[in-house]
Parts: C-alpha cells; sequence; structure tokens
C-alpha cells in the first residue's frame, strides 16, 4: 500500500507534534524542513528531509528550498488526469497529499521596531505561499492547512472516511487564500508605506475577525466586526472590556465617534455621544466637573447615550452616572470603589482604552459605498487661532474666544450641516444632519434657549445666506466661528456688524456626512 505523504512547514508550531504524531498513525510519510523537522525529529517522529524529495540542496541561504517541480508537481498533479499522473510516474514525483503550512512571521517582524529593513525583508515567506497556492489550487486532491484549530477535524474525517471530504478541503482551500491574500496584503502595505505612495492603482486591506455581531444596525441585518492587522493602539478594537454584555454594530459606532471626540480635549473632559452626534461635551478642572458640564448639557438625550471620559472614572464621577442609564462608558481606568459600583448595574458596558496623546489616530478612514469604497484622510487638522481671521468691527473678549475654540473643537463632529453653541466649558445646543443650514441653527438656539447668556456659536461649514446670522444675532449671541468661503461672506459680515457680532474665518471647513 502506497502511503499518502504529507508536508508539514510550520513558524508557528502550535500543536504540530501532536498533529504529527496522529497523522504518522495514520500511515502518513511525513516530509519536512529546517526548524519543523527538528521539532518533528526530537518527538520522535519520522521524518523526509525536503532534500531528499527534491534531490537538490537548499541554497541562497535558505531563500530556495521547496521551490521545485518536485514538491510542486506532486501538490498540482490531476489525480484523475492519465497524462499527469504518467507525467509525474515518468519524473518519479510521489504526491503530496497535505499541506501543513503557517508563514514566515512577517507581521511580528513589521511590530518589532528594533528589526531591520532587511529583517524585513528577509521575513517575506516565498516558498510557504507558493505551496498553499498549489495545493488550494488542487483541492479536489490536496487537504490545505493553515491554522491549528482545524487540525482535530481533519484527523476525525481522516480516521472515519480514510481521508478529508471534498467539502472539508475546499473550505480550507479558500481559508489558505484569504492567509496567504492577507500576508501579501500586509507586505504590500508596508513596501508602499516605505516608498509614500498614496494614490496606489489598486488599495489592498486586510482585517482580522474580531467579533461576530448579534445582528447590525438592525435586527434583520448581518454584521461582524473586524479589526486592523496591525493594531492600532488608540481605536475599540484594543479597548478592554470589564464588564456588560457584548458590544452591538451602533455600540461599536457611536463608541468610536466618542473616541475621536474626546481626543480633542487635553483638559479633564466628558463626551457622550447619540447616534453618532455629540449630544454634551464638558470640560472641567476635574473630571467630576467635567462629567456634571456634560450631563447639564443635555440631560435628556444622554439617556441610554455612550460616554468617554479622557481621566480616571472616581467613585464621584460613578455615583453620578449610575444614577442615569448609560449604553457604555470609556476611560483610561476606573477605581476600584467606581467599579464595584457601576458594575451592579447588568446592562452597562464599562470598557478601559489607554489615552495617551502620543498613540496617533491612523491617518486614513475607508467608507463603503455601493460598488466601491472612498478612502480619506481622517480629518485630524490642528488649527490654531493664529491662523484665524477676525472679519467684523467687533473682536471676542478672552471668554467668548476660549468658548470659540471649544466650539469649533466640537463642531468638527457634528453631522454636517452642523451648528454648535457652548460657552467656555460645556455644548450648550446641537443642531446636527440638517438639510439646511438655517434648520441646523433654529435647532440649536432651541436646545439652549435658556442659557444663551455668554454663549459663542460655531458653524461647521460657511454660511451662505445672511439670513442665519440674523436669526443668530436676534437671540442675542455676540461671537460667531465659521470657515468663511461663501460668495456672499460679506452679507454675513454686514449683518454681524449690524448686531454687534464678532465673527472669525478659520478658512478650515469641517463637513461630516
Amino acid at each position: 500500500m502506497i502511503k499518502k505523504r504529507a508536508l508539514i512547514s510550520v513558524s508557528d508550531k502550535t500543536g504540530i507534534i501532536d498533529f504529527a504524531k496522529q497523522l504518522e498513525a495514520l500511515n502518513f510519510e511525513i516530509i519536512s524542513t529546517g526548524g519543523t523537522q527538528k521539532t518533528l525529529d526530537e518527538a520522535g517522529i519520522s521524518t523526509i528531509n525536503i532534500e531528499s524529495v527534491t534531490d537538490f540542496p537548499e541554497i541562497l541561504d535558505g531563500r530556495v528550498k521547496t521551490l521545485h517541480p518536485t514538491i510542486h508537481g506532486g501538490l498540482l498533479a490531476k489525480r484523475d488526469n492519465d497524462n499527469h499522473m504518467r507525467m509525474l510516474e515518468k519524473h518519479m514525483i510521489q504526491p503530496i497529499d497535505m499541506v501543513c503550512v503557517n508563514l514566515y512571521p512577517f507581521k511580528e517582524t513589521l511590530l518589532n521596531e528594533t528589526s531591520s529593513e532587511e529583517e524585513k525583508i528577509e521575513n517575506i515567506d516565498i516558498g510557504g505561499p507558493s505551496m498553499l497556492r498549489s495545493a488550494s489550487k488542487n483541492f479536489q486532491s490536496v487537504t490545505v492547512l493553515t491554522d491549528s484549530s482545524d487540525f482535530s477535524k481533519v484527523v476525525t474525517e481522516i480516521k472515519r472516511h480514510g481521508e478529508t471530504t471534498l467539502e472539508t478541503r475546499k473550505r480550507l482551500a479558500a481559508k489558505a487564500f484569504r492567509h496567504t491574500a492577507s500576508y501579501d496584503a500586509l507586505i504590500a502595505t508596508y513596501l508602499t508605506d516605505s516608498v509614500k505612495e498614496k494614490e496606489t492603482e489598486t488599495l489592498t486591506l486586510t482585517y482580522d475577525l474580531k467579533q461576530v455581531l448579534r445582528y447590525g444596525e438592525n435586527s434583520h441585518q448581518e454584521a461582524c466586526f473586524y479589526e486592523d492587522k496591525i493594531a492600532d493602539p488608540y481605536s475599540l478594537a484594543q479597548a478592554k472590556q470589564l464588564h456588560g454584555k457584548e458590544l452591538s454594530f451602533n455600540n461599536i459606532r457611536d463608541a468610536d465617534a466618542c473616541l475621536r471626540i474626546i481626543r480633542e480635549f487635553e483638559t479633564p473632559a466628558v463626551v457622550a455621544v447619540k447616534h453618532m452626534n455629540p449630544c454634551g461635551i464638558g470640560l472641567g478642572k476635574t473630571i467630576e466637573d467635567a462629567f456634571t458640564h456634560a450631563y447639564s448639557s443635555d440631560p435628556v438625550s444622554i439617556f441610554g447615550g455612550i460616554v468617554a471620559l479622557n481621566q480616571e472614572v472616581t467613585l464621584a464621577v460613578a455615583d453620578k452616572m449610575s444614577k442615569i442609564f448609560l449604553e457604555i462608558i470609556i476611560a483610561p481606568s476606573f477605581s476600584n470603589e467606581a467599579y464595584t459600583l457601576l458594575s451592579e448595574k447588568k446592562n452597562i458596558r464599562l470598557l478601559t482604552l489607554e489615552m495617551d496623546e502620543s498613540l496617533n489616530l491612523k491617518e486614513k478612514d475607508y467608507i463603503s459605498v455601493l460598488g466601491g469604497m472612498l478612502v480619506q484622510e481622517i480629518d485630524q487638522q490642528k488649527e490654531t487661532s493664529a491662523n484665524w481671521q477676525v472679519v467684523t468691527k467687533r473682536h471676542p473678549s478672552k471668554n467668548e474666544m476660549e468658548a470659540l475654540i471649544f466650539a469649533n473643537k466640537s463642531v468638527k463632529h457634528v453631522k454636517s450641516n452642523g451648528i454648535v453653541l457652548t460657552n467656555n466649558y460645556q455644548t450648550l445646543g446641537i443642531g446636527a444632519g440638517q438639510m439646511n443650514r438655517v434648520g441646523a441653527v433654529k435647532i440649536a438656539l432651541d436646545q439652549a434657549s435658556e442659557k444663551l447668556e455668554g454663549a459663542v456659536l460655531a458653524s461647521d461649514a460657511f454660511f451662505p445666506m445672511s439670513d442665519s446670522i440674523e436669526l443668530i444675532g436676534k437671540s442675542g449671541v455676540k461671537a460667531i466661528i465659521q470657515p468663511g468661503g461663501s460668495i456672499k461672506d460679506q452679507d454675513s459680515i454686514d449683518m454681524a456688524n449690524k448686531y454687534d457680532i464678532a465673527m472669525i474665518f478659520t478658512n478650515v471647513r469641517h463637513f461630516k456626512h
């Protein structure tokens, strides 16, 4: 009886000894290479050296050892093709029935800050992906394994049927192609970034499954959460969940919006988000003050909201938060007393994430559209008041300027058309996602109606006409910050002067669709 052959060559040797022993017991011959062969030999498993199969030594410091017709012919030959089988016989090539390969640790080398470019390049696997592709292409006859979690199922099927099923081989082939595609995408990204190319002719992205979600935006939609192959430390995917049920699709999107906003502030800050828009942003000398200001910004909308804090949650803050229903609280840490109190609430999720300013946001946003993908830089424009222009007769006071800076940071995270009213420590009224700017102004003013004394207003884009400025002027608001850039800017300036409003042009638009 001709023994079946398995070729095993792995960088990650998890479970490989037990798997090889089981294959040996199932009458497989095992071909192996380098460190894998040494590991198996030391475990008492009989192996065949790759050089005795190819009758050719490995060369170029190991760069070439499996790239040989004896290997790829044994993998690619169609078993039901008489011509293929005669050719194998003619060239004394024995079929290979199984390939178990995982690849050189390119990702790990990439993450190692001390590794040189030469080390990174040497950890680009060539022979491994080639064998995986050959084996996967011939899934009709060859079983291909890239993941130790599949070992037991393969062994079980061979014991039960004498071989793996076609369905299993096809599933594993698809997994192997995903594995090599992801590996290649990581290499392509590294090399592309190293030469600073931006508008590439193709877009190669790779993500790992983080979580299968219960459902998507609505209960009838399936959904999954994937994380970057190279983890972004400042991201929800890297947050540690301390308490509560798993996050939903909408939780993840809202929490992501929270993280983007809280990054704007260096002093103690609290952000509350509902449906991707901030419903309250508060600043303070302490985190307790900041939460009080965020809550009082809109005590109705915060109900069921997502809250992010940029400092530890203290017992005093936790006591305030425990009195309202919140979906998620994200902070760098929770004091023991705060965690004990909040974890009594079964339905709240408590997450921690490092919020060090040195942890930069990723540079790109990827937005799906029907039939394609939009890619843009994340809006991380750093603005300074030194670049702003006061365009009205009246200049803002010191307090107004502080408030305008706060308002401008806040409005960039509000869906367009977006209007935000603030003082210098809390949002007062937010008009988000309106089809016209006058409508957004009306909503923001109505929400802040009893708190307009000393308020300032920020707009994410220019005012196309002076009607919004007139509405603002009649409300008593005395300071506005906006990008400018309308062909009717002078009309707005004139209207602001009429109501003795100080108005600043930033020349930076912050549309958020």
